[in-house]
């Protein structure tokens, strides 16, 4: 019987290996912060940078002090000035460097001439006078080293040298920055302390001085200057504000004319329309091509009536009532003088009886300046005496508005007139193709006078405006 053979153990299933997971990425390490005094060095090279840029390069064109002066002596009064000083800084630099000092007649000369000499140029040029006055007065400073001490010698800025000194810091501090100001007070500073530190046994307290005192012109002439643009930006501010609100006002009675003229035209029109629509009614034996054409031409005025109702919707933004009234005319004026005369003002009305017919658009426009005249001598010139005259060649309308100066006591309403209401006279009257005359009178009245023509005038061209 055969056996067989032994089975081999099985061996266990390998367990699978696992995937190794990447390892998630790493963050680069930030960089750490710039040290403090990194820093600190690019400020100080960022205004040594800006100190040397304001040193070099002045902030105002080479235009002489008080060039824009409204009068000639204005203009004048520095180039005065800086002869003056030069005219007095040469021979008593002179005198104190020779007699004070002991300095012979040709260094003194010397010194005093290119210590004082640029003080011509503090008129327009006052950074390249002081880049020249500056080095001569440390030259200065350093040739009275070799000559014995005095007893009362002042060092290392005799006086001639400190007070010239402050008359190009004043005119600096009015025409340069802030930044060039700081710098030349830097460098001020800077030499007189080294100045100091050479000959501390000489120095007698002008180095101190003359930085304190530089600083105090500086800070004053800035002051100043700070304080005249102001003034001149409100200025030019006021200026602009002035011209927008004319415009404005311009705009606004061009609006309310616009609406008033509307007016004019919508009755026109609708009178058009009733007449076409009509028209085949009154007239008999119209062929049918002629009623076809008056029903055109009733259907486009209707159309265009519409148009223009839309168009007052928006130009009668405010809703008001009053302006939905008809419009006046020369027929109302005497109930506008009567109404006047009953406010306090004495009035006097000559309205020509053999008027002919006035066009609305006229009609309105006369009324309206006869108005405004009226409000503009209550406000300016209550208790006046006013004449109106209203008169007609056949081919134009004149009105003709005078007013005495007035006669009550008392400042007037307004003091200073801004115009306004001429605006809209000049507005009115050319849109009609007239003329308009205004102007004060010799014994301080005013007078407004309109001639506007009756007939059909062309359209204003945008030059007239």
């Amino acid at each position: 019987m055969s056996t067989s053979p032994p089975r081999k153990p099985r061996k266990p299933p390998t367990p699978p290996t696992p995937t190794p997971t990447p390892p998630p990425p790493s963050t680069p390490p930030s960089s750490p912060p710039p040290p403090a005094v990194d820093g600190l060095l690019s400020a100080a090279r960022r205004n040594l940078r800006e100190f040397a840029h304001g040193l070099s390069h002045p902030s105002h064109p080479a235009t002489p002090l008080l060039a824009d002066a409204p009068k000639r002596w204005q203009r004048l009064l520095p180039y005065l000035v800086v002869l003056a000083l030069v005219a007095t800084f040469i021979p008593v630099t002179i005198n104190v460097l020779t007699e004070g000092y002991g300095v012979n007649g040709g260094l003194a000369g010397a010194l005093a001439v290119a210590q004082a000499a640029p003080l011509l140029m503090l008129a327009h040029r006052p950074l390249q006078a002081w880049w020249i006055i500056f080095p001569a007065d440390i030259l200065g400073a350093a040739a009275l080293l070799g000559y014995p001490v005095g007893k009362f010698d002042v060092w290392p800025w005799p006086p001639p040298t400190l007070v010239g000194y402050l008359f190009v810091l004043l005119a600096l501090a009015l025409r340069e920055t802030r930044r060039t100001l700081a710098a030349v007070w830097v460098a001020t500073g800077a030499a007189s302390l080294i100045l100091h530190l050479i000959a501390p046994e000489r120095s007698n307290g002008s180095a101190l001085l003359l930085v304190i005192l530089g600083a105090v012109v500086l800070v004053i002439g800035a002051a100043l200057r700070e304080r005249g643009d102001a003034q001149r930006r409100l200025a030019e501010q006021e200026t602009i504000s002035e011209a927008e609100r004319a415009q404005r006002t311009l705009l606004e009675e061009r609006t309310r004319i616009a609406r008033e003229l509307h007016d004019v035209v919508a009755h026109h029109m609708s009178v058009i329309t009733v007449q076409a629509d009509s028209a085949p009614y009154r007239i008999s034996g119209l062929p049918e091509e002629a009623r076809e054409e008056f029903g055109a031409i009733a259907a486009s005025a209707r159309e265009s009536l519409t148009e223009m109702r839309r168009l007052l919707t928006v130009l009668r933004s405010e809703g008001t009532e009053g302006e939905r009234a008809p419009q006046p005319g020369l027929d109302r004026v005497q109930q506008l003088v009567e109404a006047t005369v009953r406010a306090g003002l004495p009035a006097e009305l000559s309205l020509a009886a053999d008027l002919p017919d006035v066009p609305q658009a006229v009609d309105l426009s006369a009324y309206r300046i006869v108005q405004e005249a009226l409000a503009n001598v209550v406000r300016h010139a209550p208790g006046a005496r006013t004449r109106i005259s209203i008169t007609s060649d056949g081919a134009h309308l004149t009105v003709l508005v005078v007013n005495d100066r007035a006669e009550q006591p008392g400042s007037p309403l307004e003091t200073t007139g801004t115009g306004h209401g001429l605006v809209g006279m000049r507005e009115r009257v050319r849109l009609t193709g007239g003329t308009l005359d205004t102007g004060p009178l010799p014994d301080g009245g005013f007078r407004v006078a309109a001639r506007l023509p009756l007939a059909a005038a062309p359209p204003p061209t945008s030059e007239d405006s």
